[in-house]
């Protein structure tokens, strides 16, 4: 297949399932089993198509991520304390990821792990939601630093692959008393830190090296993850703004059943 062909699906494919309670990481892997590259660039493709999607969240919510002006005032406090808040939730990702990283990629990425993990994380989205809630936490302002390392402990979760960091995040944020609408903001912040570090450790672990032709290849993939997580950003922040996450939990334990027999049962 084309190499710009694949490029444009996988970045398609990252683009809309990066910040959606799905797994980016586990449909990669299932896509790439059917459309993809060699092992070694195809690491270092994902990798830059995700830094795309990461580019989109920093331009689209850049208001309340960039200061701007007097860099006392208390519109400029309130994006410096985001920032710290975002940071120590990263913290545990950092320290688990940079001991156990290699171990999760070498035992778990696999398609038998990826739909465990969408099922299981389907039936938590769908036990959450059944559940009354009482939002304490209804601006990130709220937000405290303790709750912020709270749900970066629970974000360790989304090493499995499968289980999603965006899932893993919005359904710790909503446990500790966040709302629909803090919680996904905060997981699309969350994923800034935790994205960049993951990204910057695979580069470095697999090379810069590429031909003319696979760095064309990189940047078009690279293009279209920014471009489609963007517009999906949009939609998702308005839509957790007027409904529930019910239908991603049906949609992940769909998809992990017929992954997990299409691969475990009907491939030869």
């Amino acid at each position: 297949m084309n190499d710009f062909i694949s490029a444009l699906i996988l970045g398609i494919v990252e683009g809309i399932t990066e910040f959606l309670p799905i797994s980016s990481t586990g449909h990669l892997i299932i896509v790439n089993q059917f459309v993809g590259f060699t092992e070694q660039f195809a690491k270092m493709f994902d990798v830059v198509i995700q830094l795309g999607a990461i580019l989109s969240v920093v331009v689209y919510f850049r208001k309340r991520l960039i200061p701007f002006g007097n860099l006392k005032s208390s519109k400029n406090q309130k994006i410096f304390d985001l920032w710290k808040k975002t940071i120590v939730g990263v913290i545990p990702a950092l320290g688990i990821g940079f001991f156990a990283a290699h171990y999760i990629e070498e035992r778990l990425f696999n398609t038998t792990v990826v739909s465990i993990a969408l099922i299981v994380g389907g039936l938590i989205l769908l036990y959450i939601e059944n559940k009354r809630h009482s939002f304490s936490i209804k601006s990130m302002d709220q937000l405290t630093y303790r709750t912020a390392f709270t749900i970066g402990i629970i974000q360790c979760l989304a090493m499995i692959p499968g289980t999603s960091r965006s899932a893993s995040t919005i359904i710790g944020a909503m446990l500790l008393g966040a709302s629909r609408v803090v919680a996904a903001e905060f997981s699309f912040f969350l994923a800034i830190p935790t994205m960049v570090a993951a990204s910057g450790y695979t580069l470095l672990k697999n090379g810069l090296m590429l031909t003319p032709h696979e760095f064309l290849v990189v940047g078009f993939g690279f293009f279209v993850s920014f471009v489609v997580a963007w517009v999906v950003i949009a939609g998702f922040m308005n839509y957790v703004s007027k409904k529930d996450f019910k239908p991603f939990g049906y949609y992940r334990i769909v998809l992990g059943i017929i992954v997990l027999s299409y691969f475990g049962f009907l491939r030869p």
